[in-house]
């Protein structure tokens, strides 16, 4: 396992699924499931849970996506920042995925996006687990319940890529972190790819939505300029399947600046400490590994804080 942190920026912007055709007449249904697999070490799993609770977070925030339609699943319920429903099983996702096709209606869109370390090859390929990992063959076997829905599947682990050819299927958005089985260092994907789902960087349209596609594509150049900016040589290339309909699931930005002003202050600060994430970034070659490690972590746990704090605000809401 590569011990270079994993580049994912905790920031709680809003997040939102929106579908994007425009002959829709009526709300479509959107359903979360967020997996935080295996971290390692603790600033592996901090990593991990500010990714997850982003998303999560914001899709309860922003587009008021019930807590029934949300289950987030965490590698230890036990001092975890994460509202979690559950310990992140191999059992306890198979039974995620049940309960979600009890709730879903025909045409809603299914999200379901991990994070974590990953391994193996082909249908054996796999997520890092409590107990026995998830394979892509068991996620496959999972999704045949959602034959009527839109499925956005993002899987944000190392090793990664066989997932695509192995949950590739009609009304499928399958994204990787990786392009095989082989990229098995710690990815930097997920870090843009959430920013660019819940900020307005990705929306290179400027429709105020992000669609799949606009988000992968920025999440990839983001990636390559990160390396670029370190000197060190691509070792992951992300990939996406069906281009077409990614470009027709979208995830919105219709945003509102926050009406109570002790909760626009604390978004201001989150804002700073988010900026110094990214300048810790790129002091990371000029910083011993344990240095760099002890103040990400120190700037996380303030967001994540700041979060709580706006959360707090808004009655829980945020």
């Amino acid at each position: 396992m590569s011990r270079r942190v994993p580049r994912l920026l905790a920031q709680s912007c809003a997040f939102g699924l929106a579908l994007a055709a425009a002959s829709a007449a009526h709300a479509q249904g959107v359903h979360v499931l967020a997996v935080t697999g295996l971290s390692g070490e603790p600033v592996y799993r901090l990593l991990f849970e500010s990714a997850a609770s982003t998303l999560v977070d914001s899709a309860r925030a922003r587009w008021h996506v019930p807590d029934s339609s949300v289950i987030v699943l965490a590698e230890d319920m036990k001092g975890t920042r994460l509202r979690a429903t559950g310990r992140a099983t191999r059992e306890a996702i198979g039974q995620a995925f049940v309960t979600l096709a009890r709730r879903v209606a025909p045409n809603d869109v299914v999200l379901v996006f991990l994070v974590g370390h990953g391994s193996g090859e082909g249908p054996e390929s796999r997520v890092s687990l409590p107990g026995p990992d998830a394979t892509a063959a068991d996620f496959s076997g999972w999704l045949a319940g959602f034959a009527r829905q839109r499925v956005v599947f993002v899987n944000a682990a190392s090793g990664s890529g066989d997932f695509a050819a192995v949950l590739a299927g009609p009304r499928r958005v399958v994204v990787t972190a990786t392009r095989t089985a082989l990229e098995r260092n710690e990815t930097r994907f997920a870090a843009p790819f959430v920013r660019g789902l819940t900020s307005d960087e990705a929306d290179a349209d400027k429709d105020g939505r992000v669609s799949v596609l606009e988000a992968f594509a920025y999440a990839k150049k983001e990636v390559a300029r990160v390396y670029e900016t370190d000197k060190l040589l691509l070792t992951e290339h992300a990939a996406m399947s069906d281009s077409a309909l990614a470009r027709t699931v979208t995830f919105g930005a219709q945003r509102t600046a926050p009406t109570d002003p002790r909760a626009a202050a604390l978004v201001a600060e989150r804002s700073e400490l988010e900026a110094q994430v990214a300048s810790l970034r790129g002091r990371k070659d000029k910083l011993s590994a344990a240095a760099y490690d002890a103040e990400l972590e120190r700037l996380l746990v303030l967001v994540a804080e700041k979060t709580q704090a706006i959360r707090a605000l808004s009655g829980g809401s945020k």
